[in-house]
């Protein structure tokens, strides 16, 4: 892990960053599946059981599963790049994210083709966590590789939730939105969740491929109409034939078509299968909150499903640390505030003005409308948003970062943001606008040296803030 302080302890006396780093560490800790699962494994079936899964905690999730099981085993997981482990008995694949490749074309093909094999004696256990929307890239009939990853990179770069996202990849995807416990059927599916969604709705994570699917053609539609995306033509004329078909329809009009709408709630293909949710933000969150109180800081947890434009939840966020640092009647209308926004979980905190030391917690998925050409990721234009807001204030610093390890597309986790970070950018020839105007975020913290660098973490309960009030 490559940051910049020094290796105290953290603590109230110490270097705020070593403290921040540690509520980072413990949220991530929280969600790994090798303290996860152990002991949460159905018995072995009479006939065969059967690993699949997608996503960025796929290999771990594998791994912790060849660990516990006592009998055979076989399947196949996919994970990004970077991601994997090695296993015995389970194939681990390597695919792209979040923009999918033929490697996640092939795997998804292959985890298909093992489920559709499996009788009513047998047990598919299915591993899903985070990005497995875009490693189980297997296009429905009509439509290519190339449409998904044209309508996947519109709509990272159009501000769509993380809901509307999957809603359209869902309605483009053979696997996708219970299309894989329909194929399973009538095998027993057990699946095991780490959620990186706001919510934590089954049908979302991952794209739900194992749960019923209560979106249709005609909403993944309206979500590429809400955000001006009319290209391209094969994935818009799947989408409008699905839309067109009747109800009940098993089939579009294509040779060896897909089923026209996704298995919807109260479908037989479900019967008798069990999901299991591991992990969520609100573990981590927990998680965080018990190492600050530990350190003897206060923690406010925001709340672990907060969506919003990355830059202006920063810009909020710290508007709330500011009055916090103020305390008082200050503080105490802070908090009425940021209540009245949403953030339940402050409601218990009302009643008084908890005083500085004081940390606030959040997680969830923000978004990022592009409109530059730099690199950055939701969590360093979240702190660079905030770091604005809070205009060199001296007794607030802050780390987010993404629980996976990987903010967007770059390297690093996230970054930190210190009382000098506008300061120090200006000094070393970086225009703070400039950066944030070109979603330049990442090219900021990177010349300060303020980035968090963990490397894969092999799990992936999405974004983690916390704003430090000393």
């Amino acid at each position: 892990m490559r940051h910049t302080d020094g290796g105290a302890s953290p603590g109230l006396g110490q270097e705020p960053r070593a403290l921040l780093l540690a509520l980072f560490t413990a949220a991530v800790a929280a969600a790994d599946p090798a303290r996860l699962l152990p002991g949460r494994l159905p018995p072995p079936p009479p006939g065969r059981a059967l690993v699949v899964g997608a996503g960025k905690a796929a290999a771990s999730m594998a791994a912790a599963v060849e660990r516990e099981w006592h009998g055979p085993l076989s399947g196949l997981v996919v994970t990004r790049y970077g991601h994997g482990l090695p296993c015995r008995r389970l194939d681990v694949v390597e695919a792209a994210h979040p923009v999918p490749d033929a490697a996640g074309r092939a795997a998804a093909g292959r985890i298909l083709d093992l489920a559709g094999g499996l009788g009513a004696d047998d047990l598919l256990i299915c591993l899903i966590s985070g990005g497995g929307s875009a490693l189980l890239a297997l296009p429905a009939p009509g439509v290519t590789l190339e449409d998904k990853q044209a309508v996947n990179k519109a709509l990272l770069r159009s501000g769509a939730t993380i809901a509307e996202i999957n809603c359209v990849r869902k309605h483009l995807s053979a696997i996708k939105g219970g299309r894989l416990a329909a194929a399973a059927h009538p095998a027993r599916v057990v699946t095991y969740l780490i959620s990186d969604v706001p919510g934590d709705d089954p049908s979302v994570i991952a794209s739900g491929p194992t749960v019923p699917d209560p979106t249709t053609y005609g909403e993944a539609l309206a979500v590429l109409a809400r955000y001006g995306i009319d290209r391209p033509a094969g994935a818009l004329e799947h989408l409008r034939a699905g839309a067109a078909a009747p109800a009940g329809s098993a089939a579009l009009a294509l040779p060896g078509a897909a089923q026209a709408e996704t298995p919807k709630p109260g479908d037989p293909a479900f019967a008798g299968d069990e999901l299991v949710m591991l992990a969520t933000a609100a573990d981590a969150l927990e998680a965080a909150a018990r190492c600050a109180r530990a350190a003897g800081v206060t923690p406010l947890i925001l709340g672990d499903d907060l969506e919003a434009e990355a830059r202006d939840l920063g810009g909020a966020h710290a508007a709330l640390a500011i009055a916090c640092a103020k305390g008082g009647e200050t503080a105490l209308v802070g908090l009425r505030e940021a209540v009245a926004r949403g953030a339940a979980h402050l409601a218990g905190h009302i009643l008084f003005v908890p005083q500085p030391p004081l940390v606030l917690l959040s997680g969830g998925e923000t978004t990022v409308t592009v409109r530059g050409s730099g690199r950055g990721g939701r969590d360093t234009e979240y702190l660079l948003g905030l770091a604005f807001a809070l205009d060199g204030h001296p007794a607030i610093s802050a780390l987010a970062g993404d629980t996976d390890g990987v903010d967007g597309s770059e390297d690093n986790a996230g970054a930190f943001v210190t009382p000098d970070t506008l300061a120090r950018a200006r000094q070393t020839g970086v225009n703070p606008v400039a950066a944030l105007a070109a979603n330049d975020a990442y090219g900021l913290f990177a010349a300060l040296g303020d980035l968090v660098v963990t490397g894969p973490t092999r799990t992936n309960v999405n974004d983690f803030r916390a704003v430090l009030i000393l």
